[in-house]
């Protein structure tokens, strides 16, 4: 006769289950001990616990990582209910507290949280002495759902219908080389296809981002140089005479010996975005941040930003 397991196995502890939501989302137990915490021989011993529990495999272990069986894909759907109902409870707590004293953690790309954030947050930091502002540049912006970030700017509009959220301003971005670079190789002109000039530009897998297909169509003569995700990297190799690049204006004015390069027309530039989850609408340490962005760069932007950040009615 089969033996019933279920019988014998205990409900799942929620902390066991934000184990195994971290490894099947990450892929491997390094991955995720280093996503949680935790350590791998950790996580290891959790996710056996849990799977004792249920009674049955949830991931299987591949040469490529851990991939869900099917009845971990049962329990996956089950784990992030639990998830977003826990995630949303920490939310409406945090954003019932009306303190201006606790962390708030935002994220944003490199170059515009250096440029941008970072002389907004000092001020509001001034300000509220107590509040701490967690300011992330890693290049996989963080997610608002799982709570990994209160705050988020970037470059495209949010696609979760949970998400509030407002365009905040639009970033223009200009042509730069060395002067070292022009007097050696001469003013680069459409005409030629830029032919004999160097290219600085994004890396391959963002070479869809209109500043680069700009830039390589105006110039499809030239060769690719230098690659880099970070708009500070190709700013400075800019500056030692690498090939010419496009660049947010407040990046290559705040760079000493770069000159503006004129090709015909201005390269496109982007819109920044600023989202939130709908449950921290009310959250005093949010509102606190937004308020001073939209004062700095939508409202009345500062003379240093207003080549960047122009006003509505400009």
């Amino acid at each position: 006769m089969k033996r019933d397991r279920t019988k014998n196995t205990r409900s799942p502890q929620w902390d066991d289950l934000k184990i195994f939501l971290s490894i099947s989302r990450e892929g491997s137990l390094v991955a995720a001990a280093r996503a949680t915490g935790l350590t791998q021989p950790t996580m290891g011993r959790r996710l056996q616990s849990l799977e004792k529990r249920v009674g049955c495999k949830l991931l299987r272990r591949t040469s490529s990582g851990y991939v869900l069986t099917d009845e971990g894909m049962a329990v996956l759907a089950h784990a992030e209910r639990m998830e977003e109902e826990a995630l949303s409870f920490e939310r409406q707590l945090a954003a019932r507290n009306g303190e201006l004293d606790g962390t708030l953690r935002v994220s944003a790309s490199d170059w515009l949280a250096s440029h941008i954030l970072a002389p907004v947050i000092a001020r509001l930091q001034q300000k509220h002495s107590r509040m701490m502002v967690e300011l992330s540049t890693d290049p996989r912006l963080l997610s608002l759902d799982r709570r990994e970030t209160d705050l988020v700017f970037c470059f495209n509009r949010f696609e979760q219908a949970q998400v509030v959220q407002k365009q905040l301003t639009h970033v223009h971005y200009g042509v730069y080389a060395s002067r070292a670079y022009l007097e050696q190789r001469g003013l680069p002109h459409p005409s030629t296809g830029g032919a004999g000039h160097g290219l600085i530009t994004m890396d391959a897998a963002l070479s869809h981002q209109a500043d680069v297909v700009w830039l390589t169509g105006r110039l499809p003569k030239a060769r690719i140089m230098g690659r880099s995700t970070s708009r500070d990297v190709q700013a400075r190799m800019c500056t030692e005479g690498g090939g010419i690049a496009v660049l947010p204006l407040q990046v290559a004015e705040s760079t000493p010996g770069l000159e503006r390069v004129d090709l015909g027309e201005p390269p496109p530039g982007r819109d920044v975005w600023m989202g939130y989850h709908r449950d921290f609408r009310h959250h005093p340490r949010l509102r606190a941040l937004i308020d001073a962005a939209e004062a700095a760069l939508l409202l009345d932007p500062p003379k240093s930003m207003k080549k960047i950040f122009p006003s509505r009615a400009s």
